[in-house]
């Protein structure tokens, strides 16, 4: 999945406060900057038919999971608006893996579902406002073969940071595990689904959720497969949710250390609500390819 080098693409700021938006159409990717819409793609089930056309597809904090356990200093945030859908305050997640870059979900970068990010990414905080350390957006690579549906394809794109930060990145694992092996899902989005996104809440506190890599089977048909996880909880009305779009799903390695396999994109079936799961997220393992070229090329 190696593609050709990225043009750059540089941002603005407007008086609002939201970065302005430039595309730079190359044979790769659609350069998307700070401006870039985000993580407000709303879940099956999640608002009502008319409002879903304003923002679309899937994007999922944690329903009936847990406060933090242990720090995650790759866990990173991006602030997120949707006017179209009345929410001022919605959020992505992302994941450090490299001191200069986060990966998240292409939706989440994608203005066209009608959210806006504020042009900024907060890496290494257990808080969703405060804390860790705050970088501007500088670049944005979409996948070039993102294209947004039920389910998303090739949901992942690529953030780069103003400069470097401390914090320690996670490494991307060389594959996922088998299905049934223990998974971890990290988010600040809410934590009880509400069809009205004016009525959302992200969590101000990272949550987390123990899951499993699930058979391609337990998704609908044509959910999962070799760049799309299946993701299941043995917890009732537990998944990802609303603002958790972008975010981690991690494993341990055979170090006992935290691995990056996935990152959230949406629901794995046409579930009425996103807690009853299960959920999908891009294999970012079938992607370490494209990662590794966007790198190096944009150094």
């Amino acid at each position: 999945m190696t593609s050709s080098p990225h043009h750059t693409s540089t941002t603005t700021p407007s008086k609002s406060g939201i970065f302005a938006l430039r595309r730079v159409l190359t044979r790769s990717v659609v350069g998307v900057i700070a401006g870039a819409a985000c993580c407000v793609a709303l879940t099956a089930g999640a608002v009502a038919p008319a409002q879903a056309t304003t923002a679309a597809s899937s994007a999922r904090t944690i329903v009936g999971g847990s406060a933090g356990s242990e720090r995650y200093p790759f866990m990173a945030s991006i602030p997120i608006a949707a006017p179209l859908a009345g929410l001022d305050d919605g959020n992505c997640g992302a994941a450090l893996i490299d001191r200069e870059w986060v990966v998240t979900a292409a939706h989440c970068v994608d203005r066209e579902i009608g959210s806006f990010a504020q042009g900024t990414v907060r890496i290494g905080s257990g808080k969703r406002s405060s804390g860790g350390t705050v970088r501007e957006i500088v670049q944005v690579f979409q996948h070039p073969g993102y294209v947004q549906g039920q389910p998303n394809q090739n949901d992942i794109a690529l953030i780069r940071l103003d400069r470097p930060v401390k914090s320690k990145p996670i490494t991307i694992a060389d594959h996922a595990a088998a299905p049934g092996s223990k998974t971890r899902i990290l988010g600040f989005g809410v934590t009880k689904p509400h069809k009205d996104p004016t009525k959302w809440k992200m969590s101000e506190k990272l949550r987390e959720l123990g899951t499993f890599v699930g058979d391609p089977s337990e998704c609908d048909t044509g959910y999962a497969g070799d760049t799309r996880l299946c993701t299941v909880s043995h917890r009732a009305d537990a998944m990802a949710c609303n603002g958790d779009s972008g975010g981690p799903q991690i494993q341990r390695g055979r170090n006992g250390r935290w691995e990056l396999i996935g990152v959230t994109s949406g629901p794995g079936a046409a579930s009425p609500s996103c807690e009853k799961g299960p959920g999908l997220y891009t294999n970012v393992t079938a992607y370490r390819d494209w990662v590794s070229q966007t790198l190096a090329d944009n150094r």
